[in-house]
């Protein structure tokens, strides 16, 4: 009895404890998604792991715990990249973060390099007591008829996991949110596999390269610039969600009318920016904003730029500033870390980031002023501790926070005056809260680029101030109806405006205006205020600009912009 006893439990126990173990997998990591057909998408997607695993394997507990502990270890990941570094786990982590600043995170986090050490030696253990105990797949078939069966059986799970991931699958509602959601909800694994999609990058139609080196040619050897060294500083702020509200046919009152939104002597540019991204995706605008590239033309991976795109640009404004022997510098409001910020801002050409973190404020919490303010002393710092090299110019990127949405979280009573009372009238009450949000908010901003102006345009240094909105907010989806004053022509982009200002303190001639600008172009207006050379990137995309009145992907000259594509990533290789 004894020994029938031994010989049930040395036979079945290994699979009956991996099914233990495959259940509470299935519990911890699919069924903590926040809603049934998430559950149910990465359930599937667990099975069908499983189902290949045990076919590759030919055995069963070896199978479960392995795919069991595949998807235990991503959500663990996921959790650990949300705390630590403020983002979600992406499929790209595994070609670019591990490739570039795992170790560097792991020193700054020993105990997790510990708990790496000890899975490094305990989990191959563990795998190798499930085998040696495992039960085996078909052991009576012959090895040819069992070879057969396990390669088919592979097919097939295989086939049935790819038919998950499709947009159009039977998950088709999963992969239908917007990219906003997927990098910002609690339904850590179902993003993670539906983002494998959306990763997937496509270089735009392009002409014949024949074709291409006719048009653009002339532009190979750049153009020269119109002012000698030494060169102006350089300071570009992007305006968080910020948009003009003056657009709006509700907002008549005195507090949507700010200085900063305005033209005085010092204004070289200034006008309406057709940005490619609505309620969120900041990230974008940096990528078009830095690279002179918009991010919808390299497909549904475009979206991710700074994890898929970044690492592929090989020219971009700060690059270009570099070759000029400036120092690129960035102000980042947040943990370097989000969203792949710091790598992205390397592979753009910026020598130095200086986060949130490193500048001892309050992730997400800060005023334009306090942002202006960090950047005016670490520009200070550069000249005291030798980073910046005496007469050297900077080019410094600040990224604000202040009009990051929601606008309507925080209760009308602590709103200051006067908007802690209703100042838009005609819009119906969830909307007016969140303009007067809106412009309580830019009224700070307004106050901190007078300081922002002040430090950097009134002093002898040659300088240029850039600064423009990124995207409009959203307001929780009540800014689309709102009506606004918009010439006919601009009306289907009405979602998709902002605006720009380009300031020196030196003289120059008034940049070239458009009834609206492209964010891919800004990078050559800024060389361009600033009297700068192009190289052959931006002399094209300067030419593109000229002849397409300011449009880039809506431009109505649709070979030409085919032929600029062709040119620039064939024969220019600017993203390899």
């Amino acid at each position: 009895m004894p020994k029938l006893l031994f010989r049930l439990l040395r036979n079945h126990a290994p699979w009956l404890l991996a099914v233990v173990f495959f259940c509470v997998c299935l519990w911890l990591t699919a069924w903590q998604e926040p809603e049934r057909e998430q559950q149910a998408f990465v359930t599937a997607l667990l099975l069908c792991v499983a189902g290949v695993l045990l076919f590759v394997f030919g055995r069963v507990a070896t199978a479960l715990v392995v795919a069991g502990g595949l998807f235990l270890a991503l959500k663990g990941l996921s959790v650990l990249k949300l705390r630590y570094l403020d983002s979600p786990l992406e499929a790209a982590d595994f070609v670019y973060y591990l490739r570039t600043s795992l170790w560097d995170t792991l020193q700054r986090y020993p105990h997790l390099l510990g708990l790496g050490l000890t899975l490094a030696v305990s989990v191959p253990l563990l795998l190798w007591l499930v085998w040696r105990w495992d039960l085996r797949l078909f052991p009576r078939l012959r090895r040819g008829p069992r070879w057969g069966v396990r390669v088919v059986g592979i097919v097939v799970c295989a086939a049935l996991f790819q038919l998950c991931l499709r947009p159009a699958g039977p998950f088709a509602a999963v992969h239908a949110r917007g990219v906003w959601e997927k990098l910002s909800d609690d339904a850590q694994l179902t993003n993670f596999f539906a983002n494998i999609d959306d990763e997937r990058v496509n270089l735009p139609s392009m002409a014949d390269q024949g074709g291409a080196e006719t048009t653009w040619q002339a532009s190979l050897s750049g153009r020269p610039g119109t002012r000698p060294a030494p060169y102006p500083d350089i300071v570009q702020v992007l305006e968080e969600s910020t948009f003009d509200p003056s657009d709006f046919d509700a907002c008549t009152v005195s507090y949507c009318h700010v200085a900063m939104l305005g033209v005085d002597d010092a204004t070289r540019g200034h006008g309406r920016l057709r940005v490619h991204t609505f309620g969120g995706g900041t990230w974008v605008s940096e990528f078009a904003a830095l690279t002179g590239m918009p991010h919808d033309i390299f497909g549904p991976g475009g979206a991710y730029a700074p994890f898929v795109l970044a690492p592929h640009v090989r020219d971009s404004l700060p690059r270009q500033l570099q070759r000029l022997g400036y120092l690129t510098v960035a102000i980042y409001p947040t943990n370097g870390a989000f969203l792949n910020g710091r790598n992205a801002y390397r592979a753009y050409g910026v020598d130095h980031m200086f986060d949130a973190v490193q500048l001892k404020m309050d992730e997400w919490e800060q005023s334009d002023t306090q942002m202006f303010q960090a950047a005016k002393q670490v520009y200070d710092q550069l000249s005291r501790d030798g980073t910046r090299k005496p007469g050297q110019p900077v080019f410094m990127m600040i990224l604000t926070i202040n009009q990051h949405g929601p606008h309507n979280i925080d209760p009308r009573p602590t709103l200051p005056p006067p908007f802690n009372h209703p100042v838009l009238q005609g819009l119906d009450e969830a909307s007016a809260f969140n303009f007067d949000t809106y412009l309580a908010r830019l009224r700070d901003s307004d106050t901190g680029m007078q300081l922002l102006e002040h430090d950097f345009l009134q002093r002898p240094q040659p300088t240029v101030l850039v600064h423009f909105g990124d995207h409009q907010p959203s307001f929780d989806g009540l800014i689309r109806p709102l009506q606004r004053h918009l010439p006919e022509a601009l009306r289907p982009y009405q979602d998709y405006l902002t605006y720009y200002t380009i300031k020196s303190n030196f003289p120059g001639p008034a940049l070239p205006s458009y009834p609206m600008l492209d964010i891919a172009y800004l990078p050559g207006l800024v060389l361009q205020a600033a009297g700068l050379p192009e190289d052959a990137y931006f002399a094209a995309s300067a030419m593109l600009r000229e002849r397409c009145q300011g449009l880039y992907t809506d431009c109505p000259q649709a070979d030409l912009v085919k032929s600029y594509h062709a040119w620039i990533f064939k024969r220019l290789q600017v993203y390899q």
